[in-house]
């Protein structure tokens, strides 16, 4: 059963990441890879790592016929004008990996499978959530659902220097990350809009404040994450409420030891750890932001799109230490 798929904005971090995943997914033939900015190069020229595995150069010859999936990785902000531009057949799924519709408008779906898998196994437009959001979401569904959050939410996260995207900035040079770490967007992040337009989803009275401070971190890739919360209850208890709301999540698993971020990523999981500290019940995530924050879900997305089980083309090694 296999699915012809294509790539638009494949030349990036989550483009290659996507062709990593499907070359290697039993259900996909690529019928090709778009990218402006290396058209006739092969792929194999642009990541290296791929030699071997796909034969195809880059075009920047848009078909819109004859596909039954394309995925989108143009930067923020251009999906939109993309998709005004060229009309894909309306059987065709379009999963976007940008934040231009996140917000569900124009028919998309937003793809966050833990709580939205129904949705996505018959949507033609789905939405892929953003890595930080990704994480924060996971760390914190289950307390939002069960209305255990009575006040602020206070939430710090550190990023790979991949989560900033392959086109180079100050604060993306080796020079500058390595051996350090910097706050950028204080309480500010833009993806605590579609965070928020969740939590109200699930819990619709929910209007407590999202303090989240954003880390550059000094490693490649990868988000780390911890939220806390007063929480009168007891640890036992969250533990159940978590272990219960994720029994059915494929790639999100509760620890009951403590966790590290090697453990996540090169994979598709969110690993979870809850504590309670003072008062506070304090929830863990790791997550590898181009896999499960970017293209590993979108890969998921794409499974549940076509009825096949979401560890296809997904059952991928971490990288331990």
């Amino acid at each position: 059963m296999k699915k012809t798929v294509a790539i638009i904005g494949g030349a990036g971090y989550t483009g290659g990441e996507l062709l990593r995943l499907l070359v290697h997914h039993p259900n996909v033939d690529i019928a090709y890879v778009h990218s402006n900015s290396q058209k006739g190069k092969y792929i194999a020229e642009v990541h290296p790592d791929l030699i071997g595995d796909i034969e195809l150069t880059f075009t920047d010859r848009v078909e819109v016929n004859g596909l039954d999936a394309v995925f989108l990785g143009l930067p923020h902000g251009e999906t939109k004008n993309f998709l005004s531009k060229h009309n894909f057949d309306p059987k065709t799924v379009i999963i976007d990996l940008s934040t231009d519709f996140r917000d569900e408008s124009d028919g998309f779906v937003y793809g966050l499978p833990e709580i939205n898998a129904s949705k996505i196994k018959t949507a033609k437009r789905i939405a892929n959530p953003g890595c930080f959001a990704t994480a924060i979401q996971l760390a914190l569904l289950p307390a939002i659902k069960s209305q255990l959050v009575k006040g602020s939410i206070h939430i710090s996260g550190i990023t790979g220097s991949t989560g900033a995207g392959k086109k180079l900035a100050d604060t993306s040079h080796f020079s500058h990350r390595n051996n350090n770490l910097s706050v950028y967007k204080l309480f500010t992040h833009q993806h605590l809009k579609e965070i928020n337009q969740t939590f109200l989803e699930i819990s619709p009275k929910f209007d407590h404040e999202l303090l989240f401070v954003p880390y550059r971190g000094n490693v490649p890739r990868g988000i780390w994450i911890t939220a806390y919360f007063k929480f009168d209850g007891n640890l036992e208890d969250a533990l159940k409420l978590y272990k219960d709301f994720y029994s059915n999540a494929t790639f999100t698993h509760i620890s009951t030891n403590d966790i590290d971020l090697k453990q996540a990523v090169n994979t598709n999981k969110c690993i979870l750890h809850i504590q309670k500290e003072a008062g506070q019940l304090v929830i863990h995530a790791a997550i590898d932001n181009l896999l499960k924050g970017a293209s590993g879900q979108a890969v998921q997305n794409f499974n549940l799109a076509f009825g096949l089980t979401e560890e296809k083309g997904l059952k991928l090694k971490s990288i331990a230490f």
